[in-house]
């Protein structure tokens, strides 16, 4: 089924429940919280993700990806734990779990498009107009995502320091 092997069914299904996770935490708090019950579900699943895309990957960007979605987890969830200010943490640890997200849905609405109708896709080239208009709007999302996220953490750091 949409000419996908078991490995790639542990893949897809593995990093599935990190899309609504995210949504969730992004909808309620703004932002991926790693210290949370949904942040640690996001955690696992993008591990299993990003770890099983150096299986299934056939691009050499897919390896690239993975190995960047895995810093990048390493990086916003540790940040916190380290004895930095805890404002630069959360500057920092917001803006690669964000990343993270868009490293997420990147491939996967790549994927989607490529595969589904099963048999008669939407997209057959990586070139084509519609996979590029999606990429770009993820990209746009992510960069407006990251100026809100910003703006809303200085000024709940405004708000603290007064």
């Amino acid at each position: 089924m949409f000419g996908i092997s078991p490995l790639g069914w542990v893949h897809t299904l593995g990093s599935l429940p990190a899309i609504p996770a995210a949504a969730y935490m992004f909808a309620v708090h703004g932002r991926i919280l790693p210290r949370s019950h949904v942040g640690t579900i996001y955690l696992v699943s993008m591990v299993i993700g990003a770890a099983t895309v150096f299986l299934v990957g056939h691009q050499p960007v897919s390896h690239g990806i993975g190995a960047l979605t895995l810093l990048l987890l390493a990086v916003g969830y540790s940040v916190g734990r380290l004895p930095v200010s805890r404002t630069a943490a959360t500057y920092v640890e917001t803006m690669a779990l964000s990343v993270t997200a868009f490293l997420l849905m990147l491939p996967t609405a790549t994927e989607i498009l490529r595969r589904v109708p099963d048999g008669h896709p939407l997209v057959t080239d990586l070139g084509s107009p519609l996979l590029l208009a999606v990429q770009g709007g993820i990209l746009a999302a992510l960069v407006i995502g990251l100026i809100v996220q910003i703006i809303y953490l200085r000024k709940k750091a405004r708000t603290a320091a007064a």
